[in-house]
């Protein structure tokens, strides 16, 4: 009465295959198709991998390979690969602003944006995962469970499939759910490369160099109507 019940992992494909094949009517700003394809591959991986280790009746496999640890990977990739491409977006966009309108080499560098950006873009992308790691508590509670289950214990063997399906569902809502906040990510940073594209350069440089230059103008030509004496050196020089 104590023979390990077999461990069989329930297919995860049909949630995270619409993922995959999930079309948009307008491309996005930031393409992200192959970091969703990723993840949805890595998804796929873990749950072949543990029908791999299930035939082995390797119980300790399946539950690592298809445990939180291993979740919590592919998610934390994918949304670093997103908030890095976000990144490198935005420091484009700011650039060709910064081209148009002759912005300095120096200020630009200070308008890219600083790695604590880097950061809280990350962050806030990885704020849809949070019913998603919620579900990750769950499947860690139902491992635990199903750990030394036996052939009597079928509800835990039952509710540990039913934990890695929401595992997936859960997955794919954060995916739309980062999307939803990659776009807002656009609006966020909106105002500001509006900003940018008002600037000017300042006009007191020039005025600070051409001053000087207008004046000595203005002078020559008082002194060549005969508004002014030409001071003894010019009118040598000029022949007068």
């Amino acid at each position: 009465m104590n023979i390990p019940m077999p461990l069989r992992v329930p297919e995860l494909a049909p949630s995270l295959g619409r993922v995959i094949v999930t079309q948009r009517r307008e491309a996005p700003w930031v393409p992200l198709d192959d970091i969703r394809e990723e993840l949805a591959t890595a998804v796929l991986e873990l749950a072949g991998e543990g029908r791999g280790a299930a035939a082995r009746e390797d119980r300790a496999q399946v539950l690592e390979v298809t445990g939180r640890r291993a979740w919590a990977a592919a998610w934390d990739r994918a949304v670093r690969r997103a908030a890095a491409r976000v990144a490198d977006a935005l420091d484009a966009e700011i650039a060709r602003t910064a081209l148009q309108v002759r912005l300095p080499r120096r200020r630009l560098r200070r308008q890219q944006l600083a790695n604590a950006e880097k950061r809280a873009i990350a962050a806030r992308l990885g704020t849809g995962g949070a019913a998603f790691v919620a579900a990750l508590d769950e499947l860690d509670q139902a491992a635990i469970r199903v750990q030394g289950a036996t052939v009597l214990d079928k509800d835990a063997h039952a509710d540990w499939q039913e934990a890695l399906r929401t595992a997936a569902r859960r997955v794919e809502a954060a995916w739309l759910a980062l999307e939803l906040e990659v776009e807002e990510e656009r609006r966020r940073w909106t105002a500001e490369i509006e900003t940018l594209s008002r600037w000017r350069p300042p006009l007191w440089p020039i005025a600070l160099l051409w001053a000087p230059v207008a004046a000595v103008l203005v002078w020559l030509g008082l002194i060549l109507g005969g508004y002014l004496p030409a001071p003894a050196w010019l009118a040598q020089r000029l022949g007068f």
